[in-house]
């Protein structure tokens, strides 16, 4: 059987059942559970109303408890036993966690990924957002500046490996040192903690576009009332743009800031592609895969510590879009 009819015998099996589901459960809750006659018809049909919204939601919380739930509980009880997975260790993986030097390194760069590159890339896209919409070519400048959000993380790594390239012909970093008399070439990723920053750039130049576009539409939808009542009032640009427009769309740019920091935390493709996690550019996720294959309790007690750092963020993001929907 092809991939294409695999593909399209799945999308009839899944179509047919779910069809198929929703008839047969409302068949059985109308007639054979809380049939619709009877003295207690009324009563029937009231209860029938109030268990047939979580027949639809039952598929859903179904797969979300094997997918996710399921995965997350395990995850937690693999992280509890040794390399073989034999012998119950309780918290043994992450006491040794603790003690390596490898995974506080990777634990500070991640919380230097953490708060540098939401910050930059929320910035850039403010700054771009309020930039272009001013431009008569403001469009072609926004497609330009989002174009990176089309390209994978691996893909843009290897853009910026010729950029950070340790040659005068191919780098631009060394290129520009040519021009200003540097007679030896330097591979930045090779400089301890900088090489972080060089990372975190690539990361920063994905996500302004992002952060760009969401931010334009916000800054759009601001009164021009209490722009116009600003200048009045004898507002600089500055000072329209900080203290009146900022503030109107505070709830957006924290939305894109969260938003931004949970992809941080999970970012592993960078890493992985420029320096697979050498010369101190370690983060969790590149650090969990170096244990993949060769410690399975150690690795899930590393996907476990990232997941309790991502939690608290996903919690505040879906808060904060909430709160911008009422």
């Amino acid at each position: 059987m092809t991939p294409l009819v695999q593909g399209m015998v799945t999308i009839l099996i899944g179509v047919v059942g779910c069809v198929g589901y929703f008839y047969a459960s409302n068949f059985v809750l109308d007639r054979v559970i809380c049939p619709a006659r009877g003295p207690n018809a009324g009563r029937n049909i009231n209860r029938a109303n109030q268990i047939r919204p979580w027949l639809f939601l039952f598929p859903a919380i179904f797969a979300l408890g094997l997918y996710l739930v399921y995965p997350v509980i395990g995850s937690l009880v693999r992280s509890m036993f040794d390399r073989s997975g034999t012998e119950f260790i309780g918290l043994g993986n992450y006491i040794s966690l603790a003690g390596e030097s490898g995974f506080r390194t990777a634990l500070r760069n991640n919380f230097l990924w953490l708060f540098v590159v939401p910050a930059a890339a929320t910035f850039f896209g403010l700054i771009a957002a309020q930039l272009t919409d001013r431009l008569s070519w403001g469009n072609i400048a926004k497609s330009l500046i989002f174009m990176p959000m089309a390209i994978s993380f691996v893909g843009a790594s290897l853009i910026w490996r010729f950029v950070y390239a340790p040659d005068f012909d191919i780098g631009m970093i060394n290129a520009v040192r040519g021009l200003l008399g540097a007679d030896r070439a330097v591979d930045v990723l090779q400089i301890p903690l900088w090489n972080n920053f060089f990372l975190m750039f690539i990361m920063v130049w994905i996500q302004t576009g992002f952060a760009m576009v969401i931010l334009s539409a916000a800054l759009r939808g601001i009164p021009e009332e209490t722009v116009e009542a600003a200048i009045v009032d004898g507002a600089n640009p500055f000072q329209v743009f900080f203290r009146i427009k900022v503030p109107q769309i505070m709830g957006t740019i924290v939305v894109v800031w969260t938003t931004i920091t949970i992809l941080v935390l999970k970012v592993f493709d960078i890493v992985y592609a420029m320096t697979g996690g050498n010369f101190g550019t370690h983060i969790l996720p590149s650090y969990m895969m170096s244990y993949m294959f060769r410690d399975d309790g150690r690795a899930t007690a590393v996907a476990f510590v990232i997941m309790l750092i991502v939690l608290p963020v996903m919690v505040w993001n879906i808060v904060q879009a909430r709160r911008e929907m009422r």
